[in-house]
């Protein structure tokens, strides 16, 4: 295990989530500052076949789904606001979750795999309330950062995404209904560094459930 994580205490918690944060805006901050948007239809940034770099700007939640489509008298400013609101009380309340979980010693899966959580939680809250400042609009530029005036409001900043693996492509039997001879490929959806943070983080407490302790 790395060193920084044996005898994880409060002290190892913070830094290991600064680091995990670090990572995801820095890497956020370079696709900003040195590419533009993918369009759809567009070469992505590099392209492996089975992996892919591009840069999207995604302002709902995982996966692309938007608020306002599961609550549809919604309007998309009002959804946008509720749900970086909803990840603010959400961070503070994993906040504090991993504070009791640490002052009354839980395992060290369950503190890993709540920091993992936590760091990817606020790697995405950035974005959504400073980004629309501190950046200018990426469609079809390159974005620059602290300009006169951002792409957006304070609240209303676009989480970016930038990781795809498209592990395989087909078509559905023309049988099937709805979806017959359509194209379908598995795994499209880009994500970021936060994602992986807090996709992990949910794995591992799936897996080892039976091993930590609530």
């Amino acid at each position: 295990m790395i060193p920084l994580l044996k005898n994880i205490d409060a002290k190892k918690s913070v830094i290991f989530i600064l680091i995990l944060i670090f990572i995801d805006q820095y890497v956020k901050f370079y696709i900003k500052l040195n590419y533009p948007l993918t369009i759809y239809g567009e070469m992505p940034i590099i392209d492996l076949g089975f992996f892919k770099l591009l840069f999207i700007e995604n302002k709902g939640m995982a996966m692309g789904a938007r608020l306002n489509n599961l609550i549809p008298f919604l309007d998309d400013n009002t959804a946008k606001l509720t749900l970086t609101l909803f990840r603010i009380f959400a961070c503070i309340g994993i906040g504090f979750w991993l504070k009791n979980i640490i002052k009354n010693k839980g395992s060290q899966l369950l503190i890993i795999c709540i920091c993992l959580i936590f760091a990817g939680a606020v790697g995405n809250l950035i974005d959504s309330i400073f980004y629309g400042v501190i950046f200018s609009s990426s469609y079809g530029q390159v974005a620059t950062l602290f300009p006169e005036v951002g792409y957006s409001s304070l609240f209303y900043g676009s989480v970016v995404d930038m990781i795809q693996f498209p592990l395989a492509t087909w078509v559905w039997p023309a049988w099937l209904p709805y979806i017959g001879g359509e194209e379908y490929t598995f795994f499209e959806y880009v994500f970021n560094f936060a994602d992986s943070y807090i996709s992990t983080g949910v794995i591992l407490l799936l897996i080892f459930n039976k091993k930590v302790s609530f």
